[in-house]
């Protein structure tokens, strides 16, 4: 019998529990030779905190999924399934979907920290929210966010310069919220 990847539904927010419960289960059930790996996908976020600050944290990719590689038979699914906090697999119950290598792969390149993807950046900035620029030659002044772009870490100020309203392309870290 193969080795897959299967997915697991478990309780949001209870993922590491599920994945101490089911590696302590295949302990004291022996199961050591059935299942082979227990996986939460996580990403590495940077949020932008007031003041500019940056913080990094990992965040689940799939809130509520475990991935778990084992041979599935009837003991294997038994103990799996009958884990607390696991409240199924992912395909028919009767006969759960194993992952391809294609798709096992994608999932687990997104919480790779070997290989430096880029990173998300999360901000409570929003457009038309007044802030002020606190690096940078435009240090000081005040403007409205007009645009909010995450994935290149910058926002997009309008600062009146001169009695004019001029867009500011700045990054996260050169404005904070009045």
């Amino acid at each position: 019998m193969a080795k897959k990847w299967y997915v697991l539904h478990t309780y949001s927010g209870y993922e590491n529990k599920v994945k101490q419960n089911l590696e302590s289960r295949i302990e004291t059930m022996g199961l050591e030779n059935n299942i082979f790996g227990i996986e939460i996908p996580m990403e590495t976020v940077t949020e932008i905190k007031e003041g500019g600050k940056r913080v990094e944290s990992d965040k689940k990719v799939f809130p509520g999924y475990v991935l778990v590689r084992m041979e599935l038979d009837d003991r294997s699914w038994a103990a799996v399934r009958n884990t607390p906090g696991v409240t199924g697999f992912v395909g028919s119950q009767a006969s759960p979907a194993p992952l391809t290598r294609e798709e096992f792969n994608k999932i687990m390149k997104r919480s790779d920290k070997s290989v430096e993807a880029p990173r998300k950046t999360e901000t409570n900035l929003e457009v038309g929210q007044a802030v002020k620029v606190i690096s940078g030659p435009l240090a000081d002044f005040d403007g409205t966010v007009s645009e909010v772009a995450p994935e290149a870490n910058k926002v997009k100020v309008l600062v009146s310069i001169f009695g004019r309203e001029t867009p500011v392309e700045l990054s996260f870290d050169q404005v904070a919220s009045i």
